[in-house]
């Protein structure tokens, strides 16, 4: 908890070994304030490494945990550093962040293994400590993943980066304003994923029962046509035979064949110089390892040397050896390239007709075959689908009725969270309602509630959607305050803030520094912000520099402390240079926060 102006600021600290925020904290001896004991120094992200992105030549970010702050003028690149993180963990790439005159961008982070998800701990083999994530992108827009150095699915760093992560960026504040992203939102802070994904279930098997009592009311001569499309349409999919993750499959293999006799050629290369040649390094080794031997007869003192060495030597043997297995697997096979590029058109071909995605046209096959088995058998099925439509029906209420009443229940939990959080941004007379309304018999995926998030910014006025009654400052510090109520509760170790700041000043400016302070304590956050405000109320800033050298613009990263932070806020506060007033504010802020 900090406090400004009376306004207390309490956010939980969030707790590894319970996956939430932790429970009655003790009380310091000022009360409700939180001090470096109480909290776990949570730093899920260690490291971060950027490589021909955009304008970042190459950033290397020892990244430290608490609240983190990015600043820098206007284009110098700080939000790059964000993206290229977004893209580490799953976000779709673009062709267009390559840096100018490269065929290749690379992000790399190495992150705290207990927070990664136990299936991918399981299935990527990754030890306790620390692990590497690896995305690279090349010029045709492919990219390669590799998680704990073994080839990876963008769909597994996804889910990493759902499990870790928590992005706000600079239009997200607007995106909150449609009611299917309002309605997440909420489904999330109250713990409802289980139930949407039983809901879409029970809907899809309720949708498709109607679908197939529908069909045996069609004519004779509409279901023989229909029974034909859906013959042709399954023919078309089965005769490719796709498989889930095929995709994924073809991509990593496609590098290997494209390009076999350069990595054979390297290999042999690799294992000439290890072993193979008369000037090898392994028998040169072995050489030294004998010469350390007779030196540690004649003095023990050097007989650690010999064992190091010998040690090493092991390794590298070890290491030819599997370069040489490497080396005779990889052969250049233009038929199975072929053959894998065919396959890859044959894959498009089908994703252009019932696609968009791989899974979407399994999804359509068996969509089609149900309703094909449907059409074939309706006379002698009809009784029977109209008893499974009546039980899938009910069992679709009853789950809109159950998941209705949790969202009702955790809609009056989130005004007060937001409420309370409001009043320390600066909002302390707004009125803030999350609504839900359920229409019965008017089913969807999500069930039957629409969701719409109302706000009354000033007294007197009554609460009205978001989208028209706040301004974007206000949109901004309702995006914060959901946010922070979500950290009540919520397992996401590491919040990324793109300018959430943005539209707002002044005192509101230092109570969102405040917030964001609170939230890191116990959490790893990190925040692009241009407010001396804010920047203040980091546990650690960085300052991003765009400069020119040789004709090429790039990205400098700079770790503020003493009089070069001084002097930065004191440039926030003053614009194009600092002056002993601007200083002094400046000085007088950096004292605040550690007060």
């Amino acid at each position: 908890m900090s406090s400004e102006d009376g306004v207390k600021v309490v956010v939980p600290p969030y707790s590894r070994e319970r996956g939430q925020a932790a429970v009655n904290p003790p009380r310091s001896r000022r009360g409700w304030v939180w001090t470096a004991a109480d909290f776990e120094d949570v730093a899920v992200l260690r490291r971060l490494r950027v490589v021909n992105f955009a304008i970042a030549e190459r950033v290397e970010l020892d990244v430290p945990g608490g609240f983190v702050a990015f600043t820098g003028e206007t284009g110098a690149g700080k939000s790059i550093l964000l993206e290229a993180l977004g893209f580490l963990l799953g976000a779709r790439g673009s062709a267009s962040w390559l840096r100018t005159g490269c065929d290749r961008l690379e992000v790399e982070g190495t992150f705290d293994a207990v927070d990664l998800p136990a299936d991918l701990r399981e299935r990527y083999k990754v030890p306790a400590g620390t692990f590497t994530a690896r995305r690279e992108l090349d010029a045709s827009g492919k990219t390669r993943a590799l998680i704990h150095a073994q080839a990876a699915s963008v769909a597994a760093l996804a889910a990493l980066g759902d499990a870790v992560a928590d992005f706000s960026g600079q239009h997200e504040h607007q995106a909150l304003t449609r009611p299917a992203v309002q309605l997440e939102t909420l489904d999330r802070y109250a713990g409802l994923e289980a139930e949407r994904e039983a809901l879409a279930r029970a809907y899809a098997r309720w949708n498709g029962l109607r679908a197939r009592l529908s069909a045996s009311s069609m004519s004779e001569e509409e279901r023989r046509r229909r029974v034909e499309l859906l013959r042709f349409q399954l023919d078309e999919i089965d005769a490719a035979g796709p498989r889930p993750g095929e995709e994924e499959e073809l991509d990593e293999r496609l590098p290997r064949l494209k390009n076999a006799e350069r990595l054979r050629g390297f290999a042999d290369q690799a294992y000439g110089l290890l072993y193979a040649q008369e000037d090898a390094a392994l028998p040169q080794l072995m050489k030294a390892s004998r010469a350390l031997g007779e030196l540690a007869k004649i003095d023990a003192s050097a007989a650690r040397l010999q064992g190091e060495l010998e040690s090493a030597r092991l390794m590298a043997e070890a290491v030819a050896h599997e370069v040489g297995d490497y080396r005779d697997r990889v052969t250049a096979d233009p038929a199975a390239l072929d053959a894998l590029l065919a396959r890859q058109e044959v894959l498009a071909r089908l994703k252009k007709r019932h696609g968009p995605t791989l899974a979407d046209v399994l999804e359509t096959r068996a969509r089609l075959a149900a309703e094909l088995d449907g059409l074939e058998n309706s006379d002698a099925r009809i009784e029977e689908t109209k008893r499974e439509l009546a039980a899938a029906e009910k069992e679709l209420a009853e789950l809109c009725d159950d998941a209705h009443a949790r969202r009702a229940k955790a809609a009056k939990k989130l005004d007060a969270a937001v409420l309370k959080e409001l009043k320390a941004l600066g909002m302390g007379d707004a009125r803030f309602v999350c609504a839900v309304e359920m229409e019965e018999g008017h089913w969807s995926r999500t069930g039957a509630d629409t969701v719409e998030f109302l706000l009354a910014a000033n007294p007197g006025e009554p609460p009205r959607p978001v989208k028209a009654a706040a301004s974007g400052g206000e949109l901004s510090r309702v995006t914060l305050a959901l946010k922070t109520a979500f950290a009540q509760a919520d397992r996401t170790p590491l919040l990324v803030f793109d300018e959430i700041d943005a539209g707002i000043g002044g005192e509101v400016a230092g109570a969102v520094g405040l917030k964001l302070a609170a939230l890191g304590r116990g959490r790893q956050v990190l925040c692009v912000t241009h407010l001396p405000q804010v920047a203040c109320r980091a546990d650690a800033h960085f300052h991003v520099v765009k400069e020119t050298a040789a004709g090429r613009t790039r990205v400098r990263l700079e770790r503020l402390d003493g009089e070069r932070r001084l002097e930065t806020v004191a440039l926030m506060l003053g614009g194009r240079a600092a002056t002993a007033a601007s200083r002094r504010h400046a000085q007088e802020l950096l004292e605040n926060t550690t007060s």
